[in-house]
């Protein structure tokens, strides 16, 4: 079994709050971060809504110094950093932290926003124009290693990469390095921003994303039946796990235990889910059994719930496979209904909302549910924040490529 993880600090920075207080009021109250994208001109695109992070000023955070040299993923995944380290009220000094502590932080993507303005410069200006910052603004570990050299942290140091079940993958991973005893303290997540024309485009012609441009608030609509693709959205979420026994000597304030972990691949189709759900329901089976939990031991279910045509039918099947006669009685949320879909930093962020439902006892609701669609048929809590005090939630993300991650946390009770 190894050590127990807990989680003793948040950070986040989403479309609907810049700190997790900020983040959880507007889950609970069903705001949607989803608008008219501000980033670029989209007035010529299919898509032109999006969930971006908004009054967000790097150089205010970071510096100008720093601002001027990361991608924006990266600046997202360093603020996020920050207040979960605050929050934890860690301090690494002489007291040998450094070099216990690691840092797993994913994106799905990375720097392409660099990656593309660098581009554009060349060919515009040319190639001695191109910033020889490029290479490291645009790297998928950048979020990863910024935050370690940050913290002058000497631990493990890696970025995944898994798409949308990154931050999930991510925190899981980050979990099991202290259960082994190889870090007694791990910085994990998530971030990503993507916010450019051309990934947009991209994922529109793909007919993965709504194009509900005149009602950008009612565009995420998990599990509803009129649902017609995710929405991109930007963000971070950033975790600190640690060992109960680093946490307990110190006297830290802990949220919540990270019981279980699974992971499973499709090995279907790149970006296609397989259509029974047997990945997903691998994924959610390894989490109860790594957790030695029963099915019934489960309280609250926060989905991947993109609100794509294919995901959501597929995640309740695979539901419906693990849960059996109990899935009925289960909560199912969608926090992508408010947030869009952060991608890499999805699964970071949406741990933070379960660990926030156990702390609370208030599970948030999937907003813009109206025609129930008979091939969704569980309660996916809709419109309205539900109070119940549930004590183990469930944690989902899948991601293209075919990769599944689930997470179980369990109140702490001391």
């Amino acid at each position: 079994m190894g050590k127990r993880v807990v989680i003793t600090g948040l950070g986040a920075v989403t479309p609907i709050g810049n700190d997790v207080d900020a983040f959880w009021q507007g889950l609970v109250e069903g705001r949607s971060g989803v608008g008219p994208i501000t980033a670029y001109d989209a007035s010529e695109q299919a898509v032109r809504i999006a969930g971006e992070v908004k009054d967000f000023d790097p150089t205010a955070h970071l510096g100008y110094k720093q601002a001027k040299r990361t991608d924006r993923f990266t600046q997202l995944v360093l603020v996020a950093a920050e207040q979960a380290v605050e929050d934890a009220r860690l301090s690494f000094g002489m007291n040998g932290d450094q070099r216990n502590t690691g840092v797993f932080i994913g994106t799905a993507i990375g720097g392409v926003c660099t990656l593309l303005d660098a581009y554009d410069t060349m060919h515009t200006r040319g190639p001695k124009r191109v910033s020889a910052l490029m290479a490291p603004m645009m790297m998928p570990n950048a979020g990863a290693g910024e935050v370690a050299i940050r913290y002058g942290l000497h631990g493990p140091s890696l970025s995944l990469a898994s798409a949308c079940a990154t931050g999930s993958n991510a925190i899981g991973e980050g979990a099991d390095y202290i259960r082994r005893g190889r870090a007694e303290v791990m910085i994990c997540g998530g971030g990503e921003s993507v916010m450019h024309p051309l990934t947009l485009a991209a994922f529109a012609n793909m007919g993965a994303v709504s194009q509900r441009n005149d009602e950008p608030e009612r565009a995420s609509r998990p599990f509803d039946a009129d649902r017609d693709g995710f929405v991109m959205g930007e963000g971070a979420g950033v975790l600190i796990l640690e060992s109960l026994e680093h946490a307990q000597k110190r006297g830290a304030r802990i949220y919540a235990e990270l019981v279980g972990y699974g992971a499973s691949s499709d090995a279907f189709h790149i970006t296609a889910p397989d259509e029974d759900g047997s990945g997903a329901a691998r994924s959610m089976q390894l989490a109860l059994d790594d957790a030695g939990l029963q099915p019934a031991d489960i309280d609250y279910i926060n989905a991947h719930g993109t609100s794509t045509p294919l995901n959501d039918p597929i995640e309740t099947r695979a539901i419906h496979k693990v849960f059996g006669e109990y899935a009925p009685k289960l909560a199912v949320s969608s926090t992508k209904s408010m947030t869009g879909h952060l991608m890499g930093a999805a699964g970071a962020v949406e741990a933070i909302a379960c660990v926030k439902t156990l702390v609370t006892g208030v599970i948030h609701p999937t907003i813009n549910y109206e025609t129930p669609d008979p091939a969704c048929d569980l309660d996916y809590v809709p419109n309205q924040a539900r109070k119940t005090h549930p004590r183990t939630a469930l944690s989902n993300s899948f991601g293209f490529g075919g990769h599944n991650a689930t997470l179980i946390f369990r109140i702490w009770e001391g």
